[in-house]
């Protein structure tokens, strides 16, 4: 993926952070957006994650990955999907933060025999719904202008004393050892790991493949054990195109960006 602007001297960009885990109800009749930031300000947490597995919406909204037209970006996302009627998720990971001084969120999951990148301010919760997250009081990702990929990307701040980490892997970088580096670099062994991103031209352990180089991708139970990591993903193609399976190592360049929460459990 050749991507517009000056490669960035530094590939992955991580903050300390004092993970806990958070959980409650979103109340029906809310935006997603809406009500994950009431979620995450009565915790007291400026950015982390939630999962939203069982949420149902009327109405969803949500775009597909899809080629560049505008000769600027290397890739972009689809016209917008509204299907009608309720849809419930199967399983979605959202990494949290802010944009333009308000939260905001990025979302990627399964729903209605597709996958896709929610739009959280277009999608009401139709029901309350019970979720869990894992949220960090002093650390958070913002939305700022990225000069190489002429994105607007979610970018780790703040940063404490906390044992987890707020991450950013950049274009390029195998997401297998870029993860691993990463945690060796910060002193961690073993971590559950959390994130969205995109893969270009994906390849897992069994041999399968999928040769696209616009995706969008959601980890799904990844971890690190010993200082290596396992990384399973759901992901989708510009066709709709759905797989799940474990990445294969040295093989998996990020496409646009993965956004990274390690959750340290070494300690």
């Amino acid at each position: 993926m050749i991507h517009p602007g000056p490669r960035a001297a530094e590939r992955t960009v991580a903050v300390p952070a004092s993970l806990r885990r958070i959980g409650g109800v979103l109340p029906a009749g809310r935006t997603v957006m809406t009500a994950v930031a009431r979620l995450f300000a009565d915790a007291g947490c400026k950015g982390g994650a939630v999962w939203l597995d069982g949420v149902t919406c009327d109405p969803i909204r949500f775009v597909l990955p899809a080629p560049s037209t505008d000769g600027v970006h290397a890739a972009w996302y689809s016209d917008t999907h509204a299907p009608d009627g309720p849809v419930t998720i199967e399983r979605a990971t959202a990494t949290v933060g802010w944009k333009d001084g308000a939260p905001f969120l990025h979302c990627h999951g399964t729903w209605g025999g597709t996958m896709g990148h929610l739009l959280p301010l277009d999608t009401v919760l139709a029901a309350d719904a019970r979720v869990t997250g894992i949220g960090a009081p002093d650390a958070w990702f913002e939305a700022l202008p990225d000069a190489e990929t002429a994105f607007t990307l979610f970018t780790p701040q703040g940063g404490g004393s906390g044992t987890g980490l707020l991450a950013r892997i950049g274009p390029g970088e195998d997401v297998v050892t870029a993860i691993e580096a990463l945690c060796v670099r910060h002193g961690i062994a073993d971590a559950r790991l959390h994130g969205v991103g995109s893969i270009d031209h994906i390849r897992f352990t069994d041999g399968s493949r999928m040769d696209c180089h616009a995706t969008e991708l959601r980890l799904d139970g990844a971890t690190l054990a010993q200082g290596r990591a396992t990384v399973p993903i759901e992901v989708v193609d510009i066709r709709g195109t759905i797989m799940r399976g474990t990445l294969e190592r040295g093989a998996n360049p990020v496409g646009v960006t993965l956004e990274l929460i390690v959750e340290r459990t070494d300690t």
